[in-house]
């Protein structure tokens, strides 16, 4: 992790230049990228729209993971909003609902020291956290306190790392760690749980 993570509050509220910008939530639709309000997903043709923002022949995972892994600035030119069970696409005035796995809850996470927003569901297209291109090291566990994730990864452009998640866990917890920080909070991936995470903040690790 480079070391404006580890430096003085002051200095890193000073270094911080990044505007962080709100995901939706879950009282609010996520807003296209042109500002408008797409038209229902039941009168679009997926196959179409999919073609027409790039990402023909891509399942919902496949969409997901692509655009959160984009290294492109946010906004992207194509909006996506991931839902419990689906992921909206947007080309700005329609936009349509791909299924995800039935098997697996998507959970992306921006781990933060100084700055953050209010998310629900995470858009992919327009989500940025204040940590990006950092390494930090997750632990993920469910309510029984079984270990599902425990690797070193590196924060994309915008802020996130995401993981697949068994669906119905209660009382589960994501921890993270990065160069003397740490922080965690709780976790679930049952009906009307997140796909955001933006509360997780890193503090110095107490002796």
């Amino acid at each position: 992790m480079r070391a404006r993570v580890s430096t003085s509050a002051v200095g890193l509220a000073l270094a911080l230049t990044v505007s962080l910008s709100a995901c939706s939530t879950g009282a609010q639709e996520q807003a296209s990228p042109a500002g408008g309000s797409p038209s229902p997903a039941a009168t679009v043709d997926t196959d179409q729209l999919l073609a027409e923002v790039g990402l023909d022949g891509r399942s919902g995972q496949e969409i997901v993971e692509e655009l959160e892994r984009s290294p492109e600035p946010r906004p992207l030119a194509v909006g996506a909003s991931v839902r419990e069970d689906h992921v909206l696409v947007s080309d700005g005035t329609q936009e349509v609902a791909v299924p995800l796995p039935e098997d697996a809850f998507y959970v992306s996470v921006a781990p933060f020291v100084e700055e953050t927003h209010e998310c629900f569901y995470h858009s992919l297209a327009t989500c940025r956290g204040e940590l990006a291109g950092e390494e930090v090291s997750v632990l993920i566990s469910d309510g029984d306190g079984q270990v599902l994730v425990d690797e070193t990864v590196t924060t994309g452009a915008n802020g996130f790392t995401g993981f697949w998640l068994p669906r119905g866990i209660e009382g589960g917890t994501i921890e993270v760690t990065a160069d003397g920080l740490e922080g965690s909070v709780p976790l679930a991936t049952t009906p009307g749980s997140p796909t955001c995470v933006t509360t997780l903040q890193l503090a110095p690790v107490e002796a």
